[in-house]
């Protein structure tokens, strides 16, 4: 596992009780039992730790883990020095 699903993992776990062992690239949020907001927290949370504009609302409960992963590092390699 690289970084970036590593800290997703952590924070389904820790922050939305999602049991380590349903976590997967091909489970979606709603296997994991997220809803809405849960899914609206998770994506500002990982904003906020990673800088990076993830778009909630064109997640849904069909998302997959590896999803959001592609999602996360895609903006995170856009990135230039300074745009913090």
């Amino acid at each position: 596992m690289d970084q970036v699903t590593e800290r997703i993992a952590a924070v389904l776990t820790e922050k939305f009780d999602v049991p380590a062992d349903l976590i997967t690239a091909r489970a979606s949020f709603q296997e994991l039992d997220l809803d809405s907001l849960s899914i609206v927290e998770l994506y500002v949370t990982l904003q906020e730790e990673w800088g990076v504009p993830l778009d909630a609302e064109a997640a849904g409960a069909d998302t997959t883990v590896s999803e959001l992963v592609d999602e996360v590092r895609k903006l995170m390699d856009g990135r230039r020095p300074g745009d913090d």
